[in-house]
């Protein structure tokens, strides 16, 4: 595999800004589409001819003019989806979405998932994963595996999905399967690996990163090593092995994020914020990155800043409790006692053994002068520590979510 960045070939399947020219059909049952105009077709074949020509912004003005005017409903899908595809070639992922949206509109609800209906519901999903809206991509990938489990570009974004938004567990179940069969696969081992390291399957990891070792030294395995060995609480190994891994490949998605958690760890924030920012110039979505810029950014009194990068984390990860206690403590900090209370109490209906989270309302309440609230809080706080202190350090809570230990985000 080139060097170049791991995740262009998953998606180098994608239709993006590669036009359809379905002619329109009469469908068994259905009453005839109303025939286009020759000067609609002329238009339709115009905008098409600048679609693949490269001209982008000529096709999308002509795909416009085409769709205020057409009623038929096949050449609408195509010339939705074509829009879109164009859109999304200029980097105009939010107007892309729209068409292809607009496209799957057009569908009749009992055509079921016919292969141009698939590939508009793939495009829509790129478009969703370019512009950083995770979750939507997420839930589309997962309707077309469904019914096209063979089809490896949707299995493999899927999967990335699922690893961005921290969900290692959905990864190594989607991809397992697949690993006798696809064992040169590099997306797939680096995908499945990254997944089992952070399910704290170490033995299965170590297993995938001696097998893409066998190709000799490659990024993908430098980070793997790296990986495991933050697991293992080895920051100087992690260090020096995420550092070869950015050498041989500074583009590799997560690479320098867990370069910036290392370099905490060892008490090195100005040169942890500068990875941090790296990842973020490679993928502004990464969750780590914008979580722990807005912590050490609210640490220096950033607010502004910090409340960035934080709502940015939380749009790649809804609901994330490390993101929505940051939030709330950052009201806190600025004296916003109402928003502060209102996200920390919601967050631990949620997660209620989140210990920080316990504190900060506690001053909250103090603050608000309900000392009888804030009484309550105190309670509960002994009693979980009292919980924590029997178990190992960096144990978990009720939800599953690490809290202490290596794990937890500085506060």
């Amino acid at each position: 595999m080139s060097r170049k960045s791991l995740f262009s070939v998953i998606l180098a399947g994608a239709a993006l800004g590669l036009p359809c020219q379905g002619k329109p059909e009469t469908q068994q049952g259905r009453p005839a589409e109303v025939p286009l105009s020759r000067d609609a077709q002329e238009v339709l074949a115009k905008a098409i001819q600048l679609h693949q020509a490269g001209d982008f912004e000529g096709a999308i003005r002509e795909y416009q003019i085409f769709l205020a005017t057409s009623p038929n409903v096949k050449t609408r899908l195509i010339a939705c989806s074509n829009l879109g595809a164009a859109l999304a070639h200029l980097g105009r992922y939010g107007e892309a979405i729209e068409q292809y949206q607009q496209a799957l509109r057009t569908v009749p609800t009992d055509s079921g998932e016919a292969p141009e209906v698939a590939e508009v519901r793939f495009n829509l999903a790129v478009a969703y994963y370019k512009a950083g809206q995770i979750p939507d991509a997420t839930r589309e990938l997962a309707k077309l595996s469904n019914s096209r489990s063979n089809n490896m570009n949707v299995v493999l974004l899927l999967a990335d999905c699922h690893l961005r938004m921290g969900q290692n567990k959905q990864v190594v179940e989607l991809l397992s399967p697949l690993e006798l069969r696809h064992e040169d696969d590099r997306a797939l081992s680096y995908l499945l690996g990254t997944a089992l390291l952070r399910d704290h399957q170490i033995e299965r990891g170590q297993k995938i990163i001696d097998r893409i070792l066998r190709d000799g030294d490659s990024a993908e395995a430098r980070l793997l090593l790296g990986t495991a060995k933050m697991g293992g609480h080895d920051i100087p190994g992690a260090i020096d092995d995420l550092g070869r891994a950015i050498e041989l490949n500074s583009k590799l998605p997560f690479a320098h994020a867990l370069y910036g958690r290392a370099l905490l760890e060892s008490g090195s924030p100005e040169r942890a914020v500068e990875a941090f920012k790296r990842e973020l110039e490679i993928n502004p979505n990464d969750f780590d990155s914008n979580l722990y810029l807005g912590v050490l950014a609210r640490q220096d009194k950033n607010n502004d800043e910090a409340l960035r990068f934080l709502n940015r984390a939380l749009e790649v990860r809804p609901n994330d409790p490390a993101v929505r206690f940051q939030i709330g403590a950052l009201h806190l900090s600025v004296g916003k006692f109402k928003e502060a209370q209102e996200e920390l109490e919601q967050l631990l209906k949620d997660a209620p053994n989140f210990v920080e989270a316990h504190v900060s309302l506690a001053t909250v309440y103090y603050r608000e002068m309900r000392k009888q609230d804030g009484d309550r809080e105190r309670a509960i706080i002994e009693k979980l520590n009292a919980e924590i202190q029997a178990r190992q350090p960096g144990g978990k809570d009720a939800a599953g979510t690490v809290y202490r230990g290596v794990a937890q985000p500085p506060q």
